[in-house]
């Protein structure tokens, strides 16, 4: 949150400094993970439903975050009800096109409410991000990277190679046929990196290959491979401008290869935030039982 809108120098240490636009406590985390704790909640209790899941964003907005994106705001705020969130956000896109950042930075928690099954994994993602981001570019974003999120969470093995291009290619079947050709080539491009090609990042397309980049292109440690996720994390923030979305994007993926254990103690032992102003704080271990609850609901 601290580097936000900033450029880290090569040799700037990145830690858990807090401050950034929100004036964030160090290990607060922001608008990116309060969102997808709005969704957690809901798939917590077994459910998918929509409606939860937008109410719990409009009592977020209700609650004045101390950030938050422009696209959210302004579909979050033109919204009276539940209901209404979905027309609200398509009319949105219809006058301003080119969607944020807002649907990627919070799909982490999706493919935990059907892990078994992929294609409504890709029904959910383009769904969930439907409500304040609807633009064609989003669904596909939250749809290749929910689903590589349940590969790496069923198929990753500990002692072996994870092929994360493979991961997020391997969705394209699930992306609207008309734009898999266009995506194909947008991982190629995040692949081939380097990662600070990919600034500025507010849109979700170079989110998208911010967050792809900086996990591809950082080295697996041979002698600590699990120390990747604290390496990929950092390069992402090196990449600059929306550092906290681009390094919550690729969190939500290394996290599903590498799991909690690889979260350096120094990070965890700080890692808190709320579900909205006013709301009790949540700790990192409440978090990991929530994702763990709607697992096994």
């Amino acid at each position: 949150a601290g580097y936000e809108f900033t450029y880290p120098a090569p040799d700037d240490e990145i830690a858990m400094v807090g401050g950034g636009l929100g004036q964030w406590a160090p290990g607060e985390w922001t608008d990116d993970t309060q969102m997808a704790v709005a969704i957690l909640d809901v798939m917590a209790t077994g459910s998918r439903d929509l409606d939860a899941i937008a109410s719990n964003f409009l009592a977020w907005h209700a609650a004045g975050p101390p950030d938050e994106g422009i696209q959210t705001t302004a579909v979050l705020g033109g919204a009276g009800q539940a209901e209404d969130l979905s027309a609200v956000a398509a009319a949105y896109f219809d006058k301003h096109g080119r969607a944020g950042n807002g649907g990627l930075m919070r799909t982490a928690p999706v493919a935990l409410a059907a892990l078994e099954d992929r294609a409504e994994i890709a029904r959910l993602a383009g769904s969930i991000a439907s409500l304040t981001h609807p633009d064609p570019d989003s669904v596909a974003a939250c749809t290749l990277w929910s689903l590589a999120i349940q590969e790496a969470i069923t198929t990753a093995k500990p002692d072996q190679v994870f092929d994360w291009e493979a991961a997020v290619r391997n969705g394209l079947e699930h992306v609207s046929e008309d734009r898999r050709e266009r995506w194909d080539e947008l991982v190629t491009e995040a692949v081939t990196g380097p990662p600070g090609l990919f600034n500025p990042n507010g849109w979700v397309v170079t989110a998208f290959q911010a967050a792809l980049s900086a996990i591809v292109n950082t080295p697996v440690p041979v002698e600590q491979p699990s120390d990747h996720l604290r390496d990929a994390l950092v390069a992402a923030v090196r990449i600059g401008h929306d550092t906290d979305t681009v390094a919550a994007i690729a969190g939500a993926l290394l996290g599903s290869r590498w799991g909690t254990g690889a979260i350096p103690d120094e990070w965890n032992i700080v890692i808190h935030g709320d579900r909205r102003r006013g709301s009790e704080p949540v700790t990192g271990t409440e978090l990991k039982q929530l994702a763990e609850k709607a697992l096994n609901a």
